[in-house]
C-alpha cells in the first residue's frame, strides 16, 4: 500500500484523485481515503476526520474549486471535516445526518441536501449517484461515478479488513442485502473508505458475502451447541481470530445473532443467547 501515505494526491483516473488522512489505526488501516471528483468544479467524498493538515491537503488539491463535499456515513473518521470544508469554500454538503439513538456518530454534521431527496448530482464533468447502503450504520450510502464505474464505498467494503458491524444502527441482515444489490450494479472498481482501489466488484462483494455467511453459520453451532452471553460466546465463535479485536467482534456477533433472531433461529432472554 505504497501509496496510502498520508497527504499523498494519488491520481485513480483522469476523474478522481485520492488523499489519505493521517488517522492510521486498527480500525482505519492507512488512515481514511478523501476522495476529489472532477477537475473544473470538484466534489469532495469523505473529508475524514477534523484534522487540520489533512483539510489544509484537500484545501490545496481543490485550489478553489470545491463546490461539493458529500458524506457516505458520520463515523469519526469520515465526516468532521465537512464542516471546515463548507466554511472555507462555500461547498454545499450532501449525505444523511446522524442517527439519535447512535453515539458513536458525529452528531455535528448537518447535510444541505439529503441524500435521500436528491441522490444524483450531476454536472458536465461527472455524475455521482448517492446509493442507500445500510448495514454499517443505518444512515450509510455509497457513491457510484456512474461515468466510470466506480463505487465510494465508504465503511460498506473496505480492503484489507472486516467491516465492523454496530448494532442497533448496525444490521447484517441490511448489510447483506445492500451486498447483493451492489453486486447488480454496473461496476468497474472499488474506491474503500479505507485502503487501496479494488478490481473485480463482483467477485469482492461474493467474497465479502461468503465470508459472513461462513461466520454466520459457525455463529448458529456454537449457539446449538453451549448458548451464552455475548462474551462467552465470542469466545467460541471468533476462536480464529485475536483476543485483541474480540470486543469489535462482539459486536458483529451481536448483529449475528440478532439477524438469527430475526429469521426465528435465535432467542435472547435476559442476556443470554440460546439457539430456536
Amino acid at each position: 500500500m505504497i501509496t496510502l501515505e498520508p497527504g499523498r494526491i494519488s491520481a485513480l483516473s483522469s476523474r478522481v484523485r485520492r488523499i489519505v488522512a493521517p488517522n492510521p489505526s486498527v480500525m482505519t488501516g492507512p488512515g481514511t481515503n478523501t476522495y476529489l471528483v472532477g477537475t473544473r468544479e470538484i466534489a469532495v467524498i469523505d473529508p475524514g476526520p477534523d484534522e487540520p493538515a489533512h483539510i489544509d491537503a484537500i484545501l490545496a488539491a481543490g485550489a478553489g474549486r470545491i463546490r461539493w463535499v458529500l458524506v457516505t456515513h458520520t463515523h469519526e473518521d469520515h465526516s468532521p471535516a465537512a464542516a471546515r470544508l463548507a466554511q472555507e469554500t462555500g461547498a454545499e454538503l450532501r449525505g444523511a445526518p446522524a442517527p439519535a439513538d447512535d453515539p458513536y456518530q458525529d452528531h455535528s454534521f448537518r447535510p444541505d441536501v439529503a441524500f435521500g431527496c436528491e441522490p444524483l448530482l450531476a454536472t458536465g464533468e461527472f455524475r455521482l449517484r448517492a446509493i442507500h447502503t445500510p448495514g454499517h450504520v443505518a444512515n450509510h450510502y455509497c457513491v457510484l461515478l456512474e461515468d466510470e464505474g466506480m463505487l465510494m464505498t465508504g465503511d460498506h467494503i473496505m480492503n484489507g479488513s472486516t467491516v465492523v458491524i454496530i448494532p442497533p444502527s448496525g444490521d447484517m441482515h441490511d448489510y447483506l442485502e445492500s451486498l447483493r444489490r451492489l453486486r447488480e450494479l454496473p461496476l468497474a472498481s472499488l474506491a474503500p473508505g479505507h485502503g487501496e482501489l479494488m478490481p473485480g466488484p463482483v467477485a469482492v462483494i461474493d467474497g465479502i458475502v461468503e465470508h459472513r455467511l461462513q461466520r454466520e453459520r459457525k455463529v448458529a453451532r456454537v449457539l446449538a451447541q453451549r448458548g451464552g452471553t455475548l462474551d462467552a460466546l465470542v469466545l467460541a465463535a471468533y476462536d480464529d481470530v485475536p483476543s485483541s479485536i474480540h470486543l469489535m467482534a462482539r459486536y458483529s456477533l451481536w448483529a449475528h445473532l440478532l439477524k438469527l433472531e430475526r429469521e426465528g433461529r435465535a432467542s435472547e432472554q435476559d442476556g443470554v443467547w440460546s439457539a430456536r
